[in-house]
């Protein structure tokens, strides 16, 4: 603020000079009355931002915040809801091994679903860009690999689930499938406990996913599907007249693996991919669990919280002063 038309609190005096900081704040000096003040607004911002990290990163609830803060619950959510994150403005152009994925909120039978998606850098630990979504669309991916490349990174590679036309999206970018989410949704469809000689057979080759290689899992998915191969063609006819697979949670593994198996082992190019989303999994379930605390939050102060979260890139607060 210009000195020259900042006026003492005190005396209203107009001949106000700066006399350095504390905490942060700047401090100022009457030159008519010698009375030494604080702005004020710069204060109240500061007091707004160190309300909204508590409430975020230190979980504490607004009953918490009225007694740490000895301000009453009405001025809190007042503060909250006054708050405004920053957009992500630190971007450092360089070469990056992206994954990308989303989670939702909400109930999807009840219509109140909605959900965001994450482009992380997994070498940095680093949330790079995020937009808010009622359903994941191949055209928000784009939207979200054109904003990096204009700013200059270079996508050395991308790990997702299994979200469809995602490998087309990054052609010409190595891609690999979350192997985690195959083995969960293989296991799915077999379970843990298959009654079949099939089916154990099949969830044991599915265990080996994390542990072997593309030519080894390769093959012994073809020998599986010869050797099994009567059963996998076994039909069940109903008094519809439809029919289905006898053993369709068999078959449908197969369908699944053989779908994404030549995006299992892309790292096996470079050891530097990710072989999982685990690093955008766990940094949501941290997140959903503060959403979790502070339940009855309306949904812009939802997305406000998940902003701070995310400009942070960690649960664990690591700078200060992040709101304007």
């Amino acid at each position: 603020m210009n000195t020259k038309t900042k006026k003492c609190p005190i005396c209203a005096g107009g001949k106000v000079v700066k006399i350095g900081k504390q905490d942060g704040i700047q401090r100022y000096q009457c030159k008519l009355c010698k009375k030494k003040f604080r702005s004020e607004r710069r204060a109240k911002t500061i007091l707004t931002g160190n309300i909204f990290d508590d409430f975020v990163f230190r979980k504490q609830t607004i009953r918490e915040l009225v007694e740490i803060h000895q301000l009453d619950k009405k001025t809190i959510v007042k503060y909250l809801d006054s708050i405004t994150v920053k957009k992500k403005d630190d971007h450092i152009p360089r070469e990056i091994y992206l994954v990308v994925d989303a989670t939702y909120f909400g109930k999807r039978k009840e219509g109140t679903s909605w959900g965001v998606i994450l482009f992380r850098d997994a070498i940095k630990k680093e949330n790079l860009w995020w937009k808010y979504v009622k359903n994941e669309r191949v055209i928000d991916y784009l939207e979200g690999k054109e904003y990096l490349e204009r700013l200059g990174y270079t996508i050395k590679s991308v790990t997702a689930d299994g979200f469809l036309g995602l490998p087309k999206l990054f052609l010409g970018i190595p891609f690999q499938i979350c192997q985690f989410h195959t083995k969960k949704t293989c296991i799915k469809y077999l379970t843990n406990n298959p009654q079949t000689e099939a089916g154990k057979v099949l969830l044991a080759l599915v265990k080996t996913i994390p542990h072997t290689d593309y030519i080894t899992f390769k093959t012994r998915m073809q020998m599986y599907m010869i050797k099994y191969n009567d059963l996998l063609q076994e039909k069940t006819f109903h008094p519809s007249g439809d029919w289905s697979y006898t053993y369709e949670n068999i078959v449908c593994t197969l369908k699944t693996l053989s779908k994404y198996i030549d995006y299992l082992f892309t790292y096996e190019k470079d050891k530097k991919i990710p072989k999982t989303s685990n690093t955008c999994e766990g940094h949501f379930s941290h997140l959903k669990d503060v959403i979790r605390v502070h339940r009855g939050m309306s949904l812009t102060l939802k997305q406000k919280v998940i902003d701070r979260i995310m400009l942070n890139s960690s649960i664990v607060l690591k700078n200060k002063n992040q709101e304007k």
